[in-house]
């Protein structure tokens, strides 16, 4: 079965849910959600620096709009394919939708390894791209924004191609993407507010459930989000235990400061050598694999890498009591029912990851209001959008025992059949 699939099990769940629970009948709007209402299927012809032509295939699916305008990343992966983009256009739905933002979801992608290439030959790319979609984006269309292998220079390329098809200089424009440049009308903190937002969100579980802190926490993947998302934590006096990215990971009982390691890998390309000739290393630092990571006892297990990781295979393994999903999809089906039978609480990732749609939102209102919001402001704003689907949340959850999971997929299907019937 499909990651797509998979995900429309969660929502058929909660579609029983609201049947059985508050006597909602959702059929109908079901339905309309397992097929992406358009999707985008492109050729980019790219030159490459040595004059050879090459083809890349790219897209863009529109799931839903019954909220707004669409909203979602372009990613730059070689895991990029149709039914990857599908499930997470529709994972952006459902996100919109439990944050309570007036957008719908959509996903583009190209399937490329941005690291293959030039600067210049990444830039004709999304260029072309740009040129192959323009005619559905747009502010009051489809909103693009950065994802995995994409980056606020890249979004500077795409919104100035578009400024130039479009041959207007509207500064309402610039709200076609988010995720640009503070330099070129970007929002202030926009690239560490996922990463916030899961700092935040996990404050407000941990201290519904009482806590004792600090909290051991193990980061997986340390990309953009992980990277940001253990930042907070460290500087909420949280203990970093272990950190890995895809070439294997670091684990340290006394905890790592994430921003020491951070400037490691950007000096050394990975982490995973970083006890190796680290000044400070002691006998409690040793290296671990991206299994083991999944496997430690700690308080917090943050998967912020790729989708199904915690698995059936390793599911009864896990010694964390709280799972915080930053990645997309990490935990599968049979995973899911297997935590939830150990008592393991998972923050599903349409509510933990959900800080970096919500800035996306603020910089589009930035733009169009022609307005200059302050880091602070932007992360004061995003606490408060969070509060309350949290809240909404915990509601579900206390009231009806559900997963997390569950109570937030129902709230979201809940908020789109409301839509959908006006």
């Amino acid at each position: 079965m499909g990651i797509f699939d998979n995900t429309l099990k969660k929502l058929e769940k909660a579609k029983e849910i609201l049947k059985n629970l508050e006597g909602q009948k959702v059929e109908e709007v079901f339905e309309i959600l397992k097929s992406p209402q358009r999707v985008i299927t492109v050729t980019l012809p790219l030159k490459r620096d040595d004059g050879k032509l090459e083809f890349y295939k790219g897209y863009r699916i529109e799931h839903n709009n019954f909220l707004g305008p669409y909203k979602g990343g372009i990613r730059y992966s070689l895991y990029v394919d149709e039914d990857e983009i599908k499930t997470l256009a529709l994972l952006m739905t459902l996100k919109c939708a439990l944050i309570g933002l007036p957008l719908g979801g959509a996903k583009g992608g190209v399937n490329v390894d941005p690291k293959s290439l030039s600067e210049g030959e990444l830039e004709r790319l999304s260029r072309e791209y740009v040129r192959k979609i323009y005619d559905f984006i747009g502010p009051e269309k489809d909103i693009p924004a950065p994802d995995v292998g994409t980056n606020s220079k890249i979004m500077d390329w795409m919104v100035d191609e578009y400024l130039k098809i479009s041959k207007k200089k509207d500064i309402y424009l610039l709200a076609s993407f988010t995720g640009k440049s503070v330099q070129n009308h970007g929002l202030e903190g926009r690239e560490e507010a996922t990463g916030k937002g899961g700092e935040i969100i996990l404050e407000f579980l941990t201290k519904k459930l009482n806590f004792k802190e600090p909290l051991k926490i193990a980061v997986q993947g340390f990309g953009n989000v992980g990277y940001n998302v253990a930042k907070f934590l460290f500087e909420k006096g949280h203990k970093i235990v272990a950190l890995s990215d895809s070439k294997g990971g670091i684990y340290c009982q006394d905890g790592f400061d994430p921003t020491l390691v951070m400037k490691w890998k950007e000096e050394r390309g990975s982490i995973s050598d970083y006890l190796k000739e680290n000044i400070n290393d002691s006998k409690s630092k040793i290296k671990i694999t991206n299994e083991e990571i999944l496997e430690l006892e700690v308080d917090v297990l943050i998967p912020a890498a790729i989708e199904n990781v915690i698995n059936q295979d390793n599911a009864n393994k896990i010694k964390a009591k709280i799972i915080l999903e930053m990645a997309n999809n990490p935990t599968t089906n049979e995973a899911q029912k297997i935590l939830e039978s150990r008592k393991i609480i998972v923050i599903p990732d349409i509510l933990a990851n959900s800080g970096g749609v919500v800035a996306s939102y603020f910089e589009m209102l930035q733009n169009i209001k022609n307005e200059k919001w302050t880091k602070g402001r932007v992360f004061s704003e995003l606490k408060d959008y969070l509060f309350k689907a949290f809240e909404e949340v915990w509601y579900y959850f206390e009231k009806f025992n559900l997963s997390l999971r569950d109570s937030a997929f129902t709230i979201a299907l809940k908020r789109i059949s409301q839509a959908y019937q006006l």
